[in-house]
């Protein structure tokens, strides 16, 4: 993982507002909820034979805690320091299935993964990417593909093209496949002769769009739905530039080893699958697009 400069940026007044607009505190970032949730109903109740799967140590209080870091709207975000989005709706509704309730806990991004291993969260949700480094550390429960998407301040003023932006200055958050991806870019404008990207890194998906607004940055990459939401917001300061690209499947994050519990949460997902939940939550957030058909435990990564 590209751990990056974990240090926030100061940003213009104005970009600080949209930072509010995205419903992302700088205050409620940093609490961690301290009691679980009630999970989200779905169409029918938990399936006994994936409730015979979970832990004895997770079934034995009924909560299973989750790491997340709650900076990504509309995955997952801080509303009245309660943790919202389509992450949190459908593992909350995959956990009802399991007969769990949800505590969400609010880490930075780069604790998500190590909070696992430890056996600090019983599971990770967070936007993680599936890849081969996450796979080696981690279980992995596939339920959602993104795309990587761009965004510009409205008219693109400094004229970014996503498959040309040498030269230009990117805000994107650290530890995320976007910023693997500036790579690569970066790489080919540099072998062709012409300036490289700046790629600037953040801490949180909130300060990343709030330099995009401000004109600190030129651009930003991230996950559609992301950006999708963000223009919404942001009234008329952002727009979309160009078409998403490449398929990022997200997964579920559990401790190495617990096979079986990653078949039930695997399971869950199914089950709110069939059952439409899974469709009713995706359409609620207006992410549809991502939606998968078989989660699948430990999928190819590439």
């Amino acid at each position: 993982m590209i751990i990056g400069s974990l240090r926030r940026r100061a940003i213009a007044a104005s970009a600080l507002v949209l930072t509010g607009a995205l419903a992302l505190s700088a205050c409620g970032e940093k609490k961690e909820s301290t009691e679980p949730t009630a999970s989200i109903t779905p169409k029918s109740g938990p399936d006994q034979k994936l409730v015979a799967l979970v832990p004895a140590e997770i079934k034995s209080d009924g909560v299973v805690k989750v790491g997340s870091d709650t900076t990504y709207a509309p995955a997952e975000f801080l509303e009245n320091n309660k943790a919202i989005g389509f992450d949190i709706d459908l593992f909350d509704a995959a956990a009802a299935k399991l007969g769990l309730k949800t505590q969400w806990i609010t880490t930075p991004f780069t604790g998500v993964i190590t909070g696992v291993k430890s056996g600090k969260y019983e599971a990770g949700i967070s936007s993680l990417t599936i890849n081969p480094e996450r796979l080696k550390d981690t279980e992995m429960v596939s339920y959602f593909n993104s795309p990587i998407q761009w965004v510009v301040k409205k008219g693109n003023p400094q004229g970014v093209q996503p498959d040309n932006a040498c030269g230009k200055k990117v805000a994107v958050q650290t530890g995320t496949v976007e910023v693997d991806d500036l790579k690569v870019k970066d790489a080919a404008c540099k072998k062709g002769g012409k300036p490289g990207i700046k790629i600037d890194q953040f801490q949180d998906q909130s300060t990343a769009t709030a330099a995009v607004v401000s004109g600190k940055d030129d651009a930003g990459s991230a996950d559609y739905p992301v950006f999708v939401d963000a223009v919404d917001k942001a009234k008329g300061q952002l727009e979309l530039l160009g078409e998403p690209y490449g398929q990022t499947p997200y997964g579920v994050a559990l401790k190495k080893g617990q096979t079986q519990f990653a078949e039930a949460v695997a399971g869950a997902y199914k089950a709110i699958i069939a059952d439409g939940t899974y469709k009713q939550i995706l359409d609620k957030w207006k992410v549809s697009k991502g939606a998968i058909t078989d989660p699948a435990v430990n999928p190819k990564a590439s």
